[in-house]
């Protein structure tokens, strides 16, 4: 799945389901109008030892989405006693942004998951429509970063080959998309916890 972000944020963010394990990554530039605003921003979040998500969008409501599924999340296992499961944390998520449809939250989101049975990735619209994919690119780079991706995914891949090409398809969109740039965030999610890196570009 592929998407262009109309919300005048550039951003080229990546989400790859490996065999054992799911990677999110984005790069760090934001930017407004033409305008580079930082060129530090995070657009991937860590929501648990399980789950991440990474945006395309605006930048303010991907902090709020972070902040509201991690609480949500937080609450529902402390109440319950139990461990969600990343279906249904997607699903959590989409009815959050369903909630704000009629003044919706900007941001493209890819939710990852590890859960018992297995790695999940989920694309996101503002408004919640979800689908379950093996890859998906959003934002302003995702055109470009979606070709190398259908080229070299395969469905064993491991999560250190889908880190690798989670890495490339970002540096290959960030040579055409001038909005994207500086850096690139990334998350691995696997049965042991979620990793979190940062890379420089060069």
């Amino acid at each position: 799945m592929t998407g262009y972000n109309v919300y005048g944020m550039g951003a080229t963010t990546v989400g790859i389901k490996a065999a054992d394990g799911v990677v999110l990554a984005s790069e760090k530039r934001a930017s407004y109008g033409g305008y580079i605003v930082s060129r530090s921003a995070r657009k991937v979040f860590a929501i648990n030892d399980r789950f991440g998500i990474a945006c395309a969008g605006l930048f303010a409501d991907m902090q709020a989405i972070s902040r509201m599924l991690k609480a949500e999340i937080s609450y529902y296992e402390v109440e319950l006693k139990r461990r969600m499961k990343a279906s249904a944390a997607a699903k959590l998520l989409a009815n959050i942004l369903y909630s704000y449809k009629l003044m919706p939250l900007l941001s493209e989101t890819l939710f990852g998951g590890v859960d018992e049975e297995g790695p999940h990735l989920f694309v996101m619209d503002p408004l919640g429509s979800m689908i379950e994919d093996n890859y998906a690119s959003v934002g302003s780079g995702a055109p470009i970063a979606i070709g190398l991706l259908e080229a070299r995914y395969k469905e064993d891949l491991g999560v250190e080959d889908a880190r690798s090409l989670a890495v490339e398809s970002i540096k290959v969109a960030v040579e055409r998309d001038a909005i994207s740039g500086d850096g690139i965030d990334l998350l691995v999610i696997t049965p042991r916890g979620v990793r979190e890196e940062t890379l420089p570009l060069g």
